[in-house]
């Protein structure tokens, strides 16, 4: 079978099977620039523009960017040590927590999550492109999409190789930029002199930098699953950790800097503007570079979505392993997005509601999965039984079912998705918004409290046969 790495010609062959140890291969140090550059481009900018219009001045977007994204980050690198443990990809290990069938819920808000990122990061893009060289938007649409579904299709190395070379590239690029900008000499603009601290706003900057990271946790095992199972989890989970939030703590504020100081209403315009006026050019060519790390990152999620999508049919019907499903799906998608991407024309609102809602239906997942990860499961897991319907993991993981709904169902009185719903809770706390911050507590907590005392007889059983197999090589699908 051709795996990841079958030479620089091949397309990845595996999707949703486990990664034998012989392999296992790639370094830790990668995921850090891996993760930083899966930040590093206008996607986050765009976040950083919603500042003015929460009225948040500089040094609170700062303060909310900061902490949200080191509060999001820690649940998005936690999963990072699943990968190398596992071999597999990331949702399918939602089947020991919901069920063979089960996971089909969260890998609904999953597909969404990984769909919706596409769609938006075509708009920015696309709307970007013409306000700076005039080109029609819906050639520039598909054309995005066609290099994203290519980049997925080359699948799991390729997606690295392609985000290292752009990281060097794009970095020197991003210092000059970034000096550039804030070497102009500009004073606030009037209609935005006002400014200060909001507490709802404050809140919602906070949501949306901490959400641009838990939305990433359906991603990251999907590529650690190739690291050596002995990579050390400590190590591993830290270079995530500085890697992913390191960007947006650089680019969201820098974003929300153009918004104030500029009027800056498009992240490409605003940096190509920075960037030309250090030195010649050099906007120009750092549009281009970060117009190709967002391709790179959509490539990212069209291949995450694969494995999603893959996931869910095979919880019905098994899906034959090989790169033809692979290749199948990511089209599909691809097709989809790029619908979506060239109807819809608003970026900044799109921007705030996608991440919003991916973070109500997020929050509930990670908490469950990672609860069961490390506090009750203690990562000792049957891998075999992943792949059997009526393995030791069931059909219906009632409790994990149990804890998702009842965290999305207490995020309902406290969501705020102005001007669609507003509700009684958010009233109350002045429009601060912090529903998922209750879900995400309240889902793991009820699961850890709610799985405590489980007899582990049968599972301890499959999980040292699973064990077994996997050690005299048996191919586990």
């Amino acid at each position: 079978m051709a795996s990841a790495n079958d030479g620089l010609n091949a397309i990845e062959s595996r999707h949703i099977d486990y990664v034998p140890e012989k392999e296992r291969h790639g370094k830790v140090w990668r995921q850090g620039p891996f993760w930083f550059l899966g930040n590093f481009q206008p996607f986050t900018v765009s976040i950083g523009l919603l500042a003015p219009v929460l009225g948040l001045n500089l040094w609170w977007s700062i303060v909310a960017t900061v902490t949200g994204v080191l509060f999001g980050t820690l649940f998005m690198a936690a999963h990072a040590a699943q990968g190398p443990k596992l071999g597999l990809p990331q949702m399918i290990q939602s089947r020991a927590q919901f069920g063979y069938v089960g996971v089909i819920f969260p890998l609904l808000a999953s597909t969404f999550t990984f769909v919706a990122f596409l769609v938006v990061d075509t708009v920015i893009l696309k709307i970007g492109i013409k306000s700076l060289f005039g080109w029609n938007t819906n050639v520039v649409a598909v054309a995005l999409m066609v290099l994203t579904v290519i980049i997925a299709i080359y699948g799991h190395d390729w997606i690295h190789r392609v985000f290292i070379a752009l990281f060097f590239a794009s970095f020197p690029f991003w210092i000059i930029t970034t000096v550039g900008l804030f070497s102009y000499h500009v004073t606030v603009a009037a209609s935005t002199s006002k400014l200060g601290f909001s507490t709802a706003g404050f809140f919602a900057l906070f949501a949306s930098a901490a959400s641009y990271n838990i939305t990433y946790a359906p991603y990251v095992s999907d590529y650690t699953r190739y690291l050596p199972t002995a990579t050390k989890s400590s190590s591993l989970i830290s270079s995530v950790f500085w890697g992913g939030s390191l960007s947006p703590i650089w680019l969201i504020p820098l974003g929300s800097w153009l918004a104030i100081y500029l009027g800056t209403a498009d992240a490409l315009h605003g940096l190509s503007e920075a960037g030309n006026h250090t030195i010649a050019h050099c906007g120009t060519i750092l549009v281009v570079l970060s117009t190709l790390a967002l391709v790179a990152t959509m490539g990212m999620g069209a291949y995450s979505g694969m494995l999603s999508v893959v996931t869910a049919i095979d919880s019905f019907r098994p899906v034959a392993t090989g790169a033809k499903a692979r290749v199948a799906v990511i089209v599909v998608l691809g097709v989809i997005a790029g619908f979506f991407g060239i109807l819809f024309n608003v970026a900044s609102s799109a921007v705030y509601d996608a991440l919003t809602i991916m973070l109500y239906v997020l929050a509930p997942w990670t908490a469950i999965n990672l609860i069961d990860f490390y506090a009750v499961r203690h990562g000792k897991f049957a891998i075999t039984d992943f792949f059997n319907p009526n393995g030791i993991y069931g059909r219906w993981g009632t409790k994990g079912l149990i804890a998702y709904f009842v965290g999305i169902a207490v995020e309902v009185p406290f969501m705020y998705l102005a001007p669609y719903y507003t509700s009684w809770g958010v009233k109350q706390l002045n429009y601060v918004d912090i529903s998922w911050i209750i879900g995400l507590f309240v889902s793991g907590i009820l699961y850890f409290v709610i799985t405590r005392g489980t007899d582990r007889t049968a599972e301890n059983a499959a999980v040292a046969a699973s064990a077994a197999a996997l050690a005299q090589g048996t191919e586990v699908r």
